[in-house]
């Protein structure tokens, strides 16, 4: 990938994290929406300073992904990941229009403003100063699409980075975190349980096999694992929620009241520790299953036959863990950027994992605060996006060979 730059001719001057903010919060791009307008905005902004960029499209073509490069064809480089769709308004009581960024008393309300348009806002208002400095090592920015629902866009868009672009050693992952750098976060696998009973009369429980109450055994189980694990000892005192997790999130099934139930389904989620992996937390639940069946099969014999089943699949593939391991490079750079900082976990899942899972030193490191995200009112401190600015700066200059002093002021390399 080619990456000569030179200004644009526009005599506007070049726009403010918030004035960009103030767009990227304006296109509406819940998941369950295109975000092809946002992406088009972007690649017109990067277009007036001459930077090259690439997408790639979800398979049905209303979706992209979108790789920019700023800096030389040399390896080493940044990733800026971020991810350009949100979560959706509908239900929540918001005083003021979500997709319409309002500032007051300090902090800046619309959906996306944390999680995570602030980040790319930052990162967009940093490419007029990267596009001037003689950057020894290259800025890619990688905003991706349909995060929210089971980062979705990231594996293609990661994929075509790596095959394209001279190898990145680094990446950050945007999301809110307060500008403080985070080394480790659980994965996540979401999943849907089906099973299938033997209908009859409510008055004849010894003829049939009740969906409904297999479907309740499974849960109590779901629930009883996350106590093997601590009594296991598989927990991990970083995370605030020290073990691999388990949480039902909707169930439905039945009839009526006076016919034991044949359907019933549940949708669920594993949020797994670094160390703990989906499989080892996920064969607890299916030995469990195993058990289940044949209790049931020996209770009814024949009669049972395959009309009795429980099936368990997933809803998106595996959102793989970040892991505290393999990021000196990012640990140092963090360093460089922000000094000497305490090293967090969170339970939420990002694109982390999958950019680690490629080979690249990887944190998680943006302005706001994730309890703001998804949230009525959502919003970001002003202050916030201003750390955010300087993070963007302070990188320019570390990648262009300026020494940074604690303040954050330039002085000559060495």
């Amino acid at each position: 990938m080619n990456s000569g730059h030179r200004d644009p001719d526009g005599t506007s001057a070049p726009l403010s994290s918030i004035e960009l903010l103030t767009q990227l919060v304006g296109f509406n791009t819940v998941s369950r929406e295109s975000n092809l307008d946002l992406i088009d905005y972007v690649e017109a902004y990067l277009a007036r300073y001459q930077v090259p960029t690439w997408r790639v499209s979800n398979d049905q073509g209303d979706k992209a992904n979108l790789i920019a490069q700023i800096g030389p064809d040399v390896e080493g480089g940044v990733v800026l990941s971020g991810h350009t769709d949100v979560v959706p308004v509908v239900g929540q009581p918001w005083q003021t229009d979500p997709f319409t960024l309002t500032e007051r008393e300090g902090r800046l309300y619309g959906r996306g403003s944390c999680d995570m348009k602030g980040f790319i806002a930052c990162a967009l208002a940093a490419v007029p100063q990267w596009c001037k400095q003689s950057l020894k090592r290259p800025i890619f920015l990688a905003f991706s699409y349909d995060e929210e629902i089971g980062c979705l866009g990231a594996p293609g868009l990661i994929e075509r980075l790596m095959a394209d672009c001279p190898r990145p050693r680094v990446a950050i992952v945007g999301e809110p975190t307060l500008m403080a750098p985070v080394v480790q976060q659980k994965g996540i696998t979401t999943l849907r349980t089906r099973v299938e009973g033997i209908e009859a009369h409510s008055s004849q429980v010894n003829q049939g096999i009740s969906a409904i109450h297999v479907a309740a055994r499974l849960i109590n189980k779901i629930e009883d694992i996350m106590a093997e694990l601590k009594a296991d000892g598989c927990c991990n005192s970083a995370f605030n929620v020290p073990h691999s997790s388990l949480h039902v999130g909707t169930i439905q099934g039945g009839t009526a009241i006076n016919i034991m139930a044949r359907h019933c389904e549940f949708e669920w989620e594993i949020r797994h520790l670094p160390e703990d992996g989906f499989e080892a937390v996920y064969d607890r639940f299916m030995r469990f299953t195993e058990a289940l069946i044949k209790e049931y099969q020996q209770r009814l014999g024949e009669a049972a036959g395959d009309a009795f089943s429980i099936t368990t699949t997933p809803l998106v593939s595996t959102v793989p863990a970040l892991e505290h391991r393999d990021n000196t490079h990012a640990i140092a750079l963090c360093e460089q950027l922000l000094g000497a900082q305490d090293y967090q976990a969170v339970a939420y899942a990002t694109e982390a994992g999958q950019f680690q899972s490629a080979g690249l030193d990887t944190v998680i490191c943006g302005p706001g605060s994730i309890a703001q995200a998804h949230q009525p009112d959502e919003y970001i401190e002003l202050d916030q996006l201003r750390q955010g600015d300087r993070f963007m700066a302070r990188l320019g200059d570390y990648l262009s060979g300026e020494a940074l002093t604690a303040s954050g002021s330039r002085q000559s390399a060495p």
